[in-house]
Formats: structure tokens, sequence, C-alpha cells
């Protein structure tokens, strides 16, 4: 019995000695490899960058077309502000990929989060309803499940719709890459609600930790527990050195790569954390930016994003891919001084932010996340569809992260469930320039704390 438990417990050490060793080997390589496309993005032209990714590329053959039922990207950061894209008016222009993405897609000025914290916002994308309908909302008292450290033990109700489950009709394989954060205990988790595949961790980067009573957060390969943040997946809280974002990205770009071979659509929730404190960048991208460690987090996501948008222009599924990149809620402000009562008195409205290099920028926007403010409830958003939407186009539509529940819905050719109340409304008309056929909503509806 005891050598039977022994070598059980050496044969679970030797799979997490060899999942270490391959985490090490993908990492070292990916390192080299974004280590060279920073030096060549330095001195290269746009033109010349794009036919170097063409070289070392994998050419693959071509496939047949899925127009009708599009892969769907979603693209989700954390606390990233209004104000920190270039092409919103960021002063250090340091946003090259999302300003083109903008260039050849759609922006959306008026885009709004469902809540300014992270949980609520990302259960309202995943049902399409407001907090106060999907049980994500914020109280005074311990903000039940409005956020999710290890002491509460809730999560996405089993009531709740998410969308990669409907999506399974259509025969989308859909896949979750990064943060979670609608729960950590097992029923709760990606898998038990639709996903197919995930690669990340149930809760925020916080830490470390070194208790029993508060572990550090635990990262998953579907439901293998690969290790732990601040152990086997570093992250140095000195220097700001994480390889997170990088895994996140090869992750990312596999999935989309053997769904595409397979000729399956896909679903694709990326959603890195980078910019979410303590915010962090890896060892080619430390020390790049005008605007400190957050603006280094902020230019590789950026350099992520031309990256996977690239892969899919290589695999000439560019056409058949519809893309969305915003942000849960307002950038994390430190030091605030939100001179309220001031403004009121002098009919302005301004936010005197002094932060530090792991804050973001909300633009002219009051306030930031944690607050209903402007600054905390707006948000970027660009979406990209070669052949479908109109290159160049900025749109002022009032619009709202619950949006993209029936949106993705549409594309895809389902329909809603129509046994609950929905929030969002499916922006298809104003993505493909058919305004007519656009519905109504309350602006209270939208907007509930104005």
């Amino acid at each position: 019995m005891t050598e039977a438990k022994t070598q059980n417990n050496c044969c679970v050490c030797m799979r997490k000695r060899c999942a270490e060793v391959a985490a090490r080997r993908q990492t070292k390589h990916f390192l080299e490899v974004a280590a060279h496309m920073t030096a060549a993005m330095r001195v290269m032209s746009s033109l010349t960058l794009t036919l170097f990714f063409s070289i070392i590329c994998c050419s693959l053959a071509e496939k047949l077309s899925n127009a009708s039922s599009p892969n769907i990207i979603i693209m989700l950061m954390d606390d990233m502000g209004w104000g920190d894209l270039g092409v919103l008016g960021q002063p250090s222009k340091e946003t090259p990929n999302l300003d083109a993405m903008a260039a050849q897609g759609m922006l959306f000025p008026n885009f709004y989060t469902a809540n300014p914290l992270c949980s609520p916002s990302r259960a309202a994308l995943l049902t399409g309803r407001l907090p106060v309908r999907n049980g994500f909302y914020t109280t005074n008292g311990h903000a039940r499940n409005a956020y999710t450290p290890q002491e509460i033990v809730g999560g996405i109700s089993k009531d709740e719709i998410l969308l990669p489950q409907i999506m399974k009709k259509k025969g989308y394989v859909s896949k979750i890459v990064g943060k979670w954060h609608l729960g950590h205990r097992p029923k709760y988790l990606p898998l038990k609600n639709g996903f197919d595949e995930w690669f990340g961790a149930p809760d925020c980067h916080f830490g470390p930790y070194n208790s029993s009573i508060r572990p550090n957060i635990p990262v998953y390969n579907n439901s293998e527990m690969l290790g732990r943040y601040y152990e086997e997946f570093k992250i140095d809280r000195k220097t700001g050195e994480s390889n997170l974002t990088l895994m996140y990205l090869l992750e990312g770009v596999d999935f989309i790569r053997r769904q595409t071979e397979a000729q399956r659509p896909f679903f694709l929730y990326w959603a890195p954390d980078a910019t979410h404190a303590p915010v962090y960048a890896s060892k080619p991208f430390l020390g790049q930016s005008q605007r400190g460690r957050y603006g280094d987090a902020v230019m590789e996501l950026d350099y992520s994003v031309g990256h996977i948008l690239l892969w899919l222009k290589r695999l000439g599924i560019e056409n058949d891919t519809f893309v969305f990149f915003t942000s849960d809620n307002g950038a994390a402000l430190t030091h605030i001084f939100c001179l309220v009562q001031v403004c009121i008195l002098i009919h302005a409205y301004m936010c005197f932010c002094a932060s530090d290099s792991s804050a973001g920028s909300n633009g002219p926007f009051l306030c930031g996340k944690e607050t209903t403010f402007e600054g905390g409830m707006r948000e970027p958003a660009i979406a990209w569809w070669p052949g479908h939407i109109k290159a160049g186009t900025v749109n002022f539509q009032l619009a709202s992260v619950m949006d993209l529940f029936p949106t993705s819905l549409a594309l895809a050719g389902l329909s809603p469930p129509d046994d609950r109340a929905l929030d969002g409304l499916d922006l298809t008309p104003v993505l493909l320039n058919h305004p007519h056929k656009q519905g109504n909503r309350p602006a209270d509806l939208l907007l509930p704390w104005q």
C-alpha cells in the first residue's frame, strides 16, 4: 500500500515537472521571438514588418469559408482606460496596432461597461444582462460577487445562460484565455459554463501570499492546475517582469490555428490582465514606454493584438472573423483627488488625478475604476471585420459591453434566450451600416447610474 502511494506521488510530481519544463521551453522560445520582433519593430516600416511576419509564419492551405458563421474574438482588457489608446488621444502614441485596428474597422467613442468593477462587467458581457439581474452586484457591505477574492465562495449562477453555451448549437468551439473572475470553486469555472478550453486563472494576480489560509492564485490548463502565480508562473513585484501576456498570446494563436485547420467556427474570449495592478510586462517591453511600467504593459498588449490580427490574415480567415476590443472598466487611478464639491460649485466636471506608473488614463473623463463617473464606465472599443465593417468608421452609437452578447449570437445566426430579460442590443445593424434596423433602448437602462 505504501509503495503504491509512493509511486502515485512520484507520478504526480513527474507530471508537474514535465508541465513546468514544457512551459519554460515555450516561454523561452516565445521570448526569443518577441525580442527579435521588438528590435525589428524599431527599424522596420509597417510594410517591411508585414513581409517579415509573412516569412516567419507557417503557410497554410486555403480553407473553406465559414462566412455564414464567422469566428468571433472578444478581447477584454483589464483596467485599461479610455485614454490609453493613441487613436483616442493618448499623447505617447504607443498603440500603433490598436490605432491601425481602428483605422481598418469601427471606433466606438461612446461605449460603456455595465459596472466599474471586474466581475460584474465580465458577467454582463457573457450574459447580456445587467449585474442586478445576473447576480453580480455591488453592495456597501461585502460587495456580494462584485469582486471574488478567495474568501468569497460564490460565483456565476447556474440559472444564467452564458454566450459559449448557446454558441455550441452552431458547432462553435470556445476558449477563454486569461482571467475568469466569475467564481473560483470548481462548479463556477469556465468548463462548467460552456467553454471547451481554458488557459488562465480564476482570479486576479494579487500576491504573493504565503499561508495555508490564502494560497497564491492557481493557473489552469482546462481542468488541470499547472501551478500558481508567483511560484511556477513568476511575477516579479519589484521589476514588474512576467511572461504571462506572452503565454496568453501563444495560447490564443494556437487555438486559432487549430480550429482553422479543423475548419471549425470558434469563439475566443481573450482576457489578459497585465494592466491590472500589480502591473507587469515581459522583459522585451520593460522600460520601453514613456508612461512607465503601465505603458510597458499597454505596449505589449498592443503588440499582442497586432500579432493576433496578423495571424488571422496569414491564415486567410480575416474576412471570416469578427474581432471586438474593449476593457472591463475604467483605469484604476492611484492617489485620486476628485474635487466633486468644488466641481459642482463651478459647474465643471474635472478630476484632478496624480497617478504613478501603475495607473492608466481615462482621458478627459471624471475619475476611474470603482466609480460610476464617466471615467469608470466609458471604455475604449474597436470592432474589426475586414470586408464587412467599413474601414475608418467612427460611430457614436451609445453602446455597452452587454451588447456583445446578442451581437455575437446574431453574427452566429442564433437567437437569444426568450425566457429572461436581456439588456443588450444587437449591434449588427450599426456594424454593417443598416442603422434603420437598429433597435432602441431607454438611455436610463444603459446608464442606470446617471
